[in-house]
């Protein structure tokens, strides 16, 4: 099977086309880099011929307001258009649990207007939302840092290695259309903060976490179980000790 993945140089693109090249599908790499272009078209016909499905895991470059809306929408509308040209019988695109719960984000706002696209398309398609990945901890701290210190909420989060995201988005690139959401998460919970403060010591990184019940998430405020995935969510198998471990 022809799987074309959209953001496939990223973190958890090429994770997912080296997976889906172990289990025997032709996985093919679509980023700039590889001379494909979702904001202009550069490229999209030529990497979507023959494909039997498309997965969407790229990201904005600027998380500014505008520039994140302007980039989901630019992208998700050619994606959606040269996909249904080439025929792709599945169109799959990652994104965030809570999304539709942190609409006060402009981040946010744009992943609402992808997924919206999406559903509206006609297509078939497989939205997986995932719940946040243990990379990007300490880019929450640093979106969160306010004269120094981070500023979090003592909300739960449950969130994965970019491993097992990876093995999460594969199984349902390769299943049939869901036409509609699936969630996936890490194997734990912590509250925010706590996990921050954790992170920050492993990674040597001084900065005091402060739990501050007014503070936000990505610019929107948040109730203890925003971040959390349902009751029938899949769940990974890599713990935080097991993934920091592996970054030692």
């Amino acid at each position: 099977m022809k799987v074309v993945v959209i953001g496939g140089t990223g973190l958890i693109g090429s994770k997912l086309v080296t997976k889906l090249g172990e289990h025997g599908h032709e996985a093919v790499s679509a980023a700039p880099n590889t001379g494909v272009n979702t904001l202009t078209g550069e490229g999209l016909a030529e990497a979507l011929d023959g494909a039997a499905v498309v997965v969407d895991v790229s990201n904005s470059p600027s998380f500014a307001d505008d520039a994140v809306m302007e980039f989901f929408r630019t992208s998700t509308t050619n994606l959606l258009e040269y996909s249904a040209k080439a025929g792709v019988g599945h169109y799959v695109a990652l994104s965030v649990v809570g999304t539709d719960r942190l609409s006060e984000s402009g981040y946010f706002r744009a992943k609402i207007e992808q997924e919206k696209l999406i559903r509206d398309s006609g297509r078939p398609y497989s939205i997986v939302h995932a719940t946040q990945f243990f990379e990007f901890v300490r880019g929450i701290a640093d979106l969160s840092t306010v004269d120094g210190k981070v500023h979090l909420p003592p909300v739960l989060f449950q969130p994965m290695a970019s491993d097992d995201v990876a093995a999460g988005v594969g199984r349902v690139a390769v299943g049939e259309p869901l036409n509609g959401i699936r969630e996936i998460g890490g194997p734990e919970q912590f509250r925010l903060d706590e996990l921050v403060r954790k992170a920050l010591a492993a990674a040597d990184d001084p900065r005091e976490v402060v739990t501050d019940e007014q503070a936000s998430y990505s610019g929107a405020r948040i109730s203890e179980r925003t971040l959390l995935p349902g009751p029938d969510a899949q769940l990974g198998e890599i713990t935080l000790r097991t993934w920091l471990a592996q970054r030692q």
